[in-house]
């Protein structure tokens, strides 16, 4: 849903969005285990929900500081850099000790169940929604359409695109969260450019902009 922000209302390819999912996951597991360690928070739920904050907040961090240079990029250009960005940030994971280096991390918690994900996902569809029938939402369409004339009408091409961008880095870095919760080693090559060429065509096959 978050790519589908992104590849189907703003009109950009992106192949790097699993790489967002990677930093949200590690972020959210260190964050987890912090809070079990530190707070001695048993409660996996409230756990996992404060874990989703922390991972979606750094993927859009992570977002904000790729966005910046890769989206005075357009079609295949924005592409490959992305593609690159993903690549980037999982070397770096991996040549990072609390991350467990290349091993990854082991005994993550299993706090992720299904009905967590279902209300997540409807969570999520709602705020996309919701942003998409929004001004903001007609201003990222408009751009899709026809860039010049949207310039041309006042749209701050930059500020929107960039706001789509961050948004689907946040719920990626959420995506992250569940998805690293739901194993029981989490490396950073679960995250490769194939995950993201996967994340594309179910985006692609389910209708973009759908």
């Amino acid at each position: 849903v978050s790519l589908n922000l992104v590849v189907g209302v703003s009109g950009e390819l992106s192949l790097g969005h699993a790489g967002f999912m990677s930093v949200g996951a590690f972020s959210g597991i260190v964050a987890s285990g912090w809070m079990l360690g530190a707070f001695q928070l048993e409660n996996e739920v409230v756990r996992l929900l404060l874990s989703m904050i922390v991972g979606g907040v750094f993927a859009g961090i992570a977002g904000v500081l790729i966005g910046i240079p890769v989206l005075r990029l357009h079609g295949d250009y924005l592409a490959i850099v992305t593609l690159a960005f993903g690549e980037i940030i999982r070397s770096v994971i991996i040549n990072l000790e609390f991350t467990g280096g290349a091993a990854g991390l082991k005994g993550t918690p299993q706090d992720s169940t299904f009905a967590i994900a279902f209300a997540v996902v409807l969570i999520t569809l709602l705020v996309i929604m919701n942003l998409v029938n929004s001004r903001h939402g007609r201003a990222i369409t408009a751009i899709r359409d026809n860039r010049i004339a949207a310039e041309a009408s006042g749209i701050n091409v930059t500020y929107f695109r960039m706001l789509a961008f961050v948004i689907a880095a946040f719920f990626a870095g959420v995506a992250g969260v569940l998805y690293g919760h739901n194993l029981s080693i989490l490396s950073a090559s679960t995250f490769d450019y194939n995950k993201s060429i996967e994340l594309l065509v179910i985006v692609v096959l389910g209708g973009m902009g759908s």
